[in-house]
């Protein structure tokens, strides 16, 4: 069994190797073979890459990612929901004619909304809306399966805007 000190090491070499995370400088602190992750980077895509990463280093028992999602200056809802949607525009495994993003709380929550077929579609989708700058937590409110959509239902699908109530 590696010490902590030597699974430490072992850590931060696997951070500094990738090639998508070494820009970042991520601390890792490691006490009893959990993991502390620490460290700032631009996306919550990298962020869960760098807890991915650290959790298949052998001896490593847990992970407490604490890396944060940097933002720069005020994040505002209409830029999170613009990039998320070109994040989902620029994925050929995710159409905009099912699945359409909001952020919502000026916080980088964005919600996804519509309806697939496909449950891989919307795990797609969920990957490529984590890739937008901004977006520090991704909802899925994507309903599965083939089931009959209303005219209502169809318009908002389309026009992506606030229901009526």
């Amino acid at each position: 069994m590696m010490d902590d000190a030597s699974l430490r090491e072992k850590v931060r070499q696997t951070l500094h190797e990738d090639k998508d995370l070494r820009g970042y400088g991520l601390n890792a602190d490691v006490v009893a073979g959990e993991v502390q992750l620490q460290g700032i980077v631009d996306t919550l895509k990298e962020k869960e890459r760098a807890g991915k990463l650290v959790r298949q280093v052998p001896g490593v028992k847990g992970v407490a990612n604490a890396v944060a999602i940097s933002t720069d200056g005020a994040v505002r809802d209409e830029d999170v929901t613009m990039e998320v949607n070109e994040e989902l525009d620029e994925d050929p495994r995710v159409d905009l004619r099912h699945i359409g993003a909001e952020s919502v709380d000026g916080h980088g929550t964005v919600v996804l909304k519509g309806r697939a077929e496909d449950p891989a579609e919307v795990e797609a989708a969920r990957e490529a809306a984590a890739k937008a700058r901004g977006v520090t937590r991704v909802v899925s409110r994507v309903k599965v399966g083939e089931e009959e959509m209303s005219l209502k239902d169809i318009f908002h699908s389309q026009v992506n805007n606030d229901r009526e109530d």
